[in-house]
């Protein structure tokens, strides 16, 4: 029996009131440890970054007038970027980010929207259009809570900054996949130094008729990405034939 004591009161200090409250106001102390948050998903996808050229100008000459144009555009914007199997990850105001999981559906909507745009601001005074630039790249992106993060989002917004009004930039990996599956041209920009890139990025303007007909939206056999069953993405061979080619974007 004297063997046992030790073990006996042991059990009874942990099962005793002022243990159950002292552990309790320790746990009240410190405060639940939160659960931790998901990891960012990663995928490989199509970027096409959108912005208003001179904004902040026609904010400032009449904002009124500026509003309603801004939103009539972006029903047109945002209808296109639906009909071309696109989604809108972002939106401040003048300003539009969307995903693809097809770059030859990417090209062809951000060429669609400068057409569409081209032909709505035929129809305004010179001092009410709102002119678009675009940038498209393709890469590796981080997506949480719908919005989506990385390198690949950064370098399509250099991109857009470096497109004129009306205009698209592509990086060198877009431009190596779709240029013997689209009709447009490709302009060598050359090796550009852009804000917050370790790289300089190869540029290409694209080249299309601003007055054109919109491209329809590929084929699904077209697309560059594609989902598994598992809901993952993966890329067609072409395509990594075409980074290997290109080097860098």
């Amino acid at each position: 029996m004297r063997s046992k004591a030790p073990s006996l009161r042991r059990r009874a200090r942990a099962s005793s009131p002022v243990a159950s409250f002292a552990g309790a106001h320790a746990r009240s102390a410190l405060g639940e440890l939160p659960s931790a948050r998901p990891l960012p998903q990663r995928k490989l996808a199509a970027i096409l970054a959108a912005d208003v050229e001179g904004y902040s100008r026609l904010m400032h000459a009449n904002e009124e007038a500026a509003l309603t144009t801004l939103s009539s555009h972006r029903i047109i914007i945002d209808g296109l970027i639906a009909t071309g199997r696109g989604h809108i990850t972002g939106s401040a105001g003048d300003s539009v980010l969307a995903e693809f999981a097809s770059i030859v559906d990417a090209v062809h909507c951000g060429v669609a929207i400068q057409q569409a745009l081209t032909k709505a601001n035929a129809a305004l005074a010179p001092d009410r259009r709102m002119e678009l630039r675009i940038g498209i790249n393709v890469g590796d992106i981080m997506v949480q809570d719908g919005d989506v993060f990385g390198d690949g989002v950064n370098v399509a917004a250099r991109l857009e900054a470096l497109a004129e009004p009306g205009g698209i930039c592509v990086s060198r990996t877009v431009r190596e996949h779709v240029r013997d599956r689209v009709e447009y041209g490709f302009d060598d920009l050359g090796e550009q130094h852009v804000k917050n890139i370790a790289r300089p990025l190869r540029v290409f303007r694209l080249v299309f008729d601003p007055d054109g007909a919109p491209a329809q939206p590929a084929s699904p056999r077209d697309a560059t990405l594609t989902a598994r069953d598992d809901g993952s993405e993966v890329v067609e061979i072409t395509f990594w034939q075409s980074v290997e080619a290109g080097g860098t974007p």
